[in-house]
């Protein structure tokens, strides 16, 4: 018999973010995350697959640096 562990990591220790994720941790709309991750040259995003990841540290230091999104 296995035991299944709960590895859940919290999402403030989470090296890249869902875009739901990402919602829920900054409190930002997802159609406006959407924006940001579409915007040319964006360092904010790593694709995972087909999936779009947002770096939360980028993250971070984006909405740091920034008077209005």
């Amino acid at each position: 018999m296995q035991v299944k562990k709960n590895r859940e990591v919290p999402i403030w220790e989470r090296t890249l973010l869902t875009i739901q994720e990402a919602s829920d941790y900054t409190g930002i709309g997802v159609c406006r995350l959407r924006m940001l991750a579409e915007k040319p040259n964006s360092n904010l995003i790593i694709w995972v697959g087909s999936k779009k990841m947002f770096k939360r540290k980028k993250l971070d230091e984006y909405l740091e640096n920034s008077i209005s999104i």
